[in-house]
């Protein structure tokens, strides 16, 4: 035998003398005795079992007494007040802190109630508070202590004055103890705002006073801290009599508390002083505070930094600072932003602080970049390039990343702010943009659409051709997309796919169909997360919507369908439907039948249960969408999907769900009220419109694109024709094809504006929408985007791309769901035909029409 099995083999051994040793097992976890103390005789009533068990009984059922005490109340007032109450003062004397809580949150219920209507029962109650706020446990005090502020918001003012004010006065004694003088400081901040300014300054204001200047520093900034109540509470004539002088005292106080409650205190009040109490003792009063506490008072500078920004509000909303006092409240501001960094090289670094003061002013540079925009304001936006660009690039570049993340947080309000100088802070959103963390791009997405629409469409510098005034910003974009993806965050990675539906607003349709929409197919076939998979499904669907090329169109259509509705997974299938459900919200009905609804019924032959089953439940959905009599196939075609589901199917799930979905169809159009039904017609006759607007449009741009090339062509010709040095022969000849190039040009004109009129003349539905939706752009105004001279150096111009754009949302805000209001409407491309063969049409009439006048001139 081994060494191993040997020990093995005593361990069982030691295991089988232990089992035979016989434990004596407690089968209850009360004793007999126990449960004879713990019982109480069925036949007393709630009174009477109140006072028994306030009297003999356990500490646990005497605190359930004390927390069933305000249903007591209500059930029998007078006898709960006359036998249970006094009762309870008894036992809170020697009771612990749990119970204590516990009456202080019963009595309280009790006063906010207004469970109580005597003045005698108000009388016990407040006694019993009262006495308790000397308790000798600094949690049970301030218990009771809320309970008094709480109730003193519901109490009468005569009884505030009789039980409260009257015994108020001993206890702010300095005889009495620290406790009791806190208490009596935070009550007198309460009960200033239930009484007018005289009682106040009459009654109040000598024991403000003393306490004030107590001998403890803790009951001075207490005080302190409530002299904002006592302000408002007096008015401002006496204020500035009464309260100033003592915060101008507190705010050169030794200890730092109390100087940093003065401070607070003076912030909060700056509305209530006079211009020139400002500029003689406001002003000088903070710059030494401030400058004190940058020199030797770390402690303090958090919350400085924290009110700075309305401190410079307040000090300026009347515009009595002068020029020095103005630059220096900037300086200072400056030095708190960059306090603990060193820059070297261009980076920002920390100087290696110990930890706790590092963390202090990691929490300053946070404030400061929390009130940069008030800053922005303070300074005037004008001189932002000179005064606050070189501390808001280090602001979002520093080393910290909840500096970085307050100001990705604010970003939008900052771009709000300088107008037409947004340019100068685009370096910035792409740092932000390529962050490395990504709290700081969640921070930034929040507000990322307004951002971007400021950013681009007010910077001095925007490159109106492709839409985008950002120097890589699509690049940042796309990496951003990227680095939510990598990471183990879905969230993060959801919401910028959603905040992504609004790049059509700020790049060309060309930039993100080559660099985002394929990105969107990878996230809906690969992707693990369902969320993020319909998060891309509707950004697809909105980028969709903004495309403005046919071809591109029909090519992300036919894709869907190939990869999502006859994919290979069925995973991808069921993507297709979840398509199909954004789909019917963003599209109109007839767009949506015309490219969507025949691959979605094709699922029903779906080897897969899954699919069918998600199917069955769309079913009712798709049927909404078809119109008749104009989509009377594709209804035959459901109704033919749904027997072959009854009939065919064998999965018993999708039996049942089927009868039920057959019963919903057949009630559809019987359930759904008429005034609602009709709303969902008019709702889509405007999506309807806005398609057909949004495809005239197109067509104008095609046409005055074709209409330029012509005219840059003639130009040419002209200028190689109207070299020097040609004889007199073909100077002539030049002027005679001069000439010739003017009719020619001018035909191109005539033909372009002919076609256009009659492009925009084929919808009558266009001219009716114009006078009934003040968001649709008029026809007129399209054709005079669109027109101009023929000769000298104008040609035809382009209509401008962003106000299309901006027309897209505004048009698409009052006709989609409030989940989708921001969404615009997709072109359709079913009536590009019918314009092209029009416009083509009118070409010999017009030619025709050009050559009769040419006659008649040369004759």
């Amino acid at each position: 035998m081994t060494l191993n099995q040997s020990s093995l083999f005593g361990q069982i051994d030691d295991l089988q003398d232990l089992a035979i040793i016989e434990r004596p097992v407690r089968r209850s976890l009360k004793t007999a005795e126990e449960i004879e103390k713990l019982t109480v005789d069925e036949d007393l009533n709630d009174i009477e079992r109140a006072v028994y068990l306030l009297s003999s009984g356990q500490d646990v059922q005497r605190a359930s007494v004390v927390i069933s005490l305000p249903s007591l109340v209500r059930q029998n007032p007078a006898e709960t007040f006359r036998r249970v109450v006094p009762k309870v003062r008894e036992v809170l004397h020697v009771a612990g802190v749990e119970m204590q809580l516990a009456a202080a949150g019963s009595f309280l219920t009790i006063l906010q109630d207004d469970l109580i209507l005597i003045q005698t029962h108000t009388h016990s109650i407040l006694q019993i508070i009262l006495l308790n706020l000397d308790h000798r446990d600094a949690v049970v005090c301030n218990a009771w202590l809320e309970t008094l502020l709480s109730a003193i918001d519901v109490l009468p003012k005569e009884t505030i004055r009789q039980e409260i004010l009257h015994p108020l006065v001993s206890k702010a004694q300095l005889s009495q103890t620290l406790q009791s003088r806190l208490a009596s400081c935070r009550i007198l901040g309460k009960v200033a705002g239930k009484f007018e300014s005289q009682i106040v300054k009459k009654d109040l204001l000598p024991l403000v006073r003393s306490l004030c200047q107590d001998v403890e520093y803790e009951v001075r900034s207490c005080m302190c801290r409530q002299l904002e109540n006592i302000a408002r509470g007096i008015g401002a004539d006496h204020t500035k009599a009464v309260v100033l002088p003592e915060l101008v005292e507190l705010a050169r106080d030794e200890e730092s508390t109390v100087r940093l409650a003065a401070f607070e205190t003076i912030v909060n009040l700056l509305e209530m002083f006079e211009s020139d109490d400002k500029t003689r003792v406001i002003f000088p009063l903070v710059k030494t505070f401030c400058e004190k506490c940058f020199k030797a008072d770390e402690a303090v500078l958090t919350s400085l930094s924290f009110q700075y920004g309305k401190l410079c509000h307040g000090l300026s909303v009347e515009g009595n600072f002068t020029e020095e006092q103005h630059l220096w409240f900037l300086e200072f501001y400056k030095k708190l932003c960059v306090l603990g960094l060193h820059h070297e090289n261009g980076h920002c670094e920390s100087q290696g602080y110990p930890l706790e003061l590092e963390k202090k002013y990691e929490t300053v540079r946070k404030n400061c970049a929390y009130n940069f925009p008030a800053m922005v304001l303070f300074a005037d936006p004008k001189t932002f390039p000179s005064e606050l660009y070189p501390t808001f690039s280090s602001l979002c570049h520093d080393p910290e990343i909840s500096v970085r993340h307050t100001s990705a947080s604010g970003f939008h309000e900052v771009v709000k702010l300088l107008g037409p100088n947004v340019h100068y802070i685009h370096k910035e959103l792409i740092a932000l943009l390529q962050d490395d963390s990504l709290e700081v791009l969640d921070a930034l997405m929040n507000n990322l659409q307004e951002t971007l629409e400021l950013a681009t469409s007010r910077g001095e510098g925007s490159a109106s051709e492709n839409k985008v005034s950002i120097p890589d910003l699509v690049p940042a974009l796309a990496a951003a997309e990227q680095k939510a993806a990598t990471s183990l965050k879905w969230r993060i990675h959801e919401k910028v796919l959603q905040k992504y539906s609004c790049l059509p607003r700020v790049i060309s349709g060309d930039q993100i169909y080559f660099r985002f929409l394929q990105r969107m197919f990878t996230i809906i076939t690969t992707n693990n997360v369902l969320p993020v998979q319909r998060e891309s499904a509707r950004t697809l669907c909105v980028f969709l919507r903004y495309n403005r090329k046919q071809e591109q169109r029909q090519e992300i259509i036919n894709k869907l369908v190939d990869q999502l509705g006859q994919g290979r997974s069925y995973w991808n299938r069921l993507r297709y439907l979840d398509l199909c459900e954004i789909a019917m919200e963003l599209f109109s009905k007839s767009y949506f039948c015309k490219y969507f609804l025949v691959p979605a019924l094709e699922l029903v032959n779906d080897p897969v249960a899954n699919v069918r089953y998600k199917l069955c439940h769309m079913l009712p959905k798709l049927k909404s969408t078809i119109k008749l009599p104009t989509d009377k196939h594709l209804l035959q075609q459901l109704e033919f999907c749904v027997r072959k589901l009854l009939c065919r199917e064998k999965d018993k799930d999708i039996m049942a769900i089927a009868r039920k979905t057959v019963l919903e169809l057949d009630k559809m159009d019987i359930t759904e009220p008429y005034q609602k039904r009709h709303e969902k017609d008019l709702l889509d006759q405007k999506k309807e419109k806005e398609e057909n607007l949004l495809l005239e449009m197109e067509q104008l741009e095609r046409q005055q694109s074709e209409g330029k090339l012509t005219t840059e062509k003639h130009a040419d010709k002209k200028r190689r024709d109207s070299k020097p040095g040609l004889s007199v022969p073909k100077n002539m000849a030049v002027s005679n094809s001069g000439s010739n190039t003017t009719t020619s040009v001018g035909k191109e004109i005539k033909k372009t504006k002919l076609a256009r009129s009659r492009s925009l003349s084929s919808h009558p539905s266009s001219s009716k929408m114009v006078n009934s939706d003040k968001h649709i752009i008029p026809s007129s105004k399209i054709k005079e985007s669109g027109s101009c001279p023929g000769t000298g150096k104008s040609s035809l111009l382009p209509i401008n791309d962003d106000v299309i754009r901006t027309h897209h949302f505004s048009a698409a805000s009052t006709s989609v769901s409030p989940s989708t209001s921001s969404m615009p409407v997709l072109i359709r491309s079913n009536t590009i035909n019918t314009v092209d063969h029009r416009s083509n049409g009118s070409k010999d009439t017009q030619s025709r029409k050009i050559t009769i006048k040419l006659r008649q001139n040369s004759v």
